[in-house]
């Protein structure tokens, strides 16, 4: 491990009540939850208050409501978080030397080199400072030599607080915390090393090197940079004029940009549909829409804009569905019952698609579809 290297981790707490909180304070103490607003819907944020109950983000709200019947349930603003977000991105943009953007409200910064000047500690204790007084929002951070031991620090920080682990130390701080405070430790990776007898990280240390190395990461903090669209677009092999099978081209397009979307974790409130006719002529529409990252909701209105460019006498060279307007964000805020066994399926396919490939599994209506 590199001992210069100094990594400032950032997050905001309970980014999307804080943010309710700032805009309505009567709602600051009370247990809060943001999500579904469905009995079938998710948690996606809830306050300290109502974590004081077990209540958790992606709890089922149905269980939620039952441990905690006097909460307060809102359905989330995406457009507004991602205001605010865009604030405190601005705020570690304008003061930090390098920065990445991991979330809608978390954060890296790489200080290496800073504690010859200023010390990073004192250098990262003001900008969670200036975050607060420009944007009214909490946060907590860690700081150390690596992405993965800051991160586990800001955790132990929470909330409102701040945690520096020395170079050398890291071992240490590690030790005592139940591997499931490591980051991407999933419930299956958490329960396959429970039934090894590996509860806490002290557990892991203890195994050969060979076989464990324990407190290192060399990731390097990627310099941010805001993505502005998320699209794809196909030239026919032959110019054609079928309206079914134009009809599924769209579907197949809209929902590659829909699999983008949530893979990128945005959500689009713009959507737009281009088409190029056989004479080469472009023409391209688009319309604003509520945040969704759900190809299912978006495939309406790419079939309205498509009505509305598509000219019947022509023959249509290129089709091309692109989403604008990006936030970070998952299309969970907008779970409402209807729509569970749909996200469920898309979650699956999503993962058989992350794993192996766009193409590896596909609908029915992409046969006979070359792109």
């Amino acid at each position: 491990m590199a001992d210069n290297r100094f990594v400032l981790h950032i997050d905001m707490d309970a980014f999307f009540v804080a943010a309710e909180c700032l805009r309505n304070t009567a709602l600051q103490g009370k247990p809060l939850i943001i999500g579904g607003m469905g009995d079938r819907g998710v948690v996606s944020s809830c306050s300290y208050e109502a974590r004081r109950f077990g209540i958790h983000s992606a709890m089922p709200m149905a269980l939620a409501k039952r441990l905690c019947p006097h909460a307060i349930i809102l359905g989330g603003d995406m457009e507004y978080y991602s205001k605010l977000s865009g604030l405190v991105t601005a705020v570690i943009q304008d003061t930090a030397p390098c920065f990445e953007k991991a979330s809608i409200d978390e954060f890296y910064v790489d200080l290496t080199g800073m504690d010859r000047f200023f010390g990073c500690a004192q250098w990262s204790k003001e900008l969670r400072e200036k975050i607060t007084r420009e944007c009214g929002l909490p946060s907590s951070f860690g700081l150390s030599a690596n992405k993965t031991v800051s991160k586990v620090a800001t955790n132990t920080a929470k909330p409102n607080g701040m945690k520096q682990i020395l170079h050398g130390e890291e071992r240490g701080f590690l030790s005592p915390l139940p591997v499931a405070d490591l980051p991407m430790a999933g419930q299956k990776t958490v329960a396959r090393l429970r039934d090894m007898g590996v509860v806490y990280i002290n557990t892991l240390q203890a195994m050969p090197q060979s076989l464990m190395i324990q407190g290192e990461d060399s990731r390097p903090v990627v310099p941010y940079q805001e993505q502005k669209s998320i699209g794809v677009e196909v030239t026919l092999g032959r110019d054609s004029t079928d309206a079914a099978y134009l009809q599924r081209l769209l579907t197949a397009l809209t929902e590659k940009v829909g699999f983008r979307l949530r893979k990128t974790r945005k959500l689009t409130g713009c959507i737009a549909v281009k088409i190029r006719y056989s004479d080469f002529n472009t023409h391209t529409r688009q319309l604003k829409i509520p945040y969704t990252g759900n190809d299912q909701t978006l495939l309406p209105y790419v079939r309205q804009l498509f009505t509305q460019l598509y000219d019947r006498r022509l023959r249509i060279r290129l089709v091309g569905v692109r989403c604008t307007d990006l936030v970070h964000g998952s299309p969970q805020l907008s779970l409402f019952d209807h729509e569970s066994k749909r996200l469920h399926l898309d979650a699956a396919l999503d993962l058989v698609r992350r794993k192996f490939g766009e193409k590896s599994v596909q609908r029915a209506h992409y046969h006979g579809l070359k792109f």
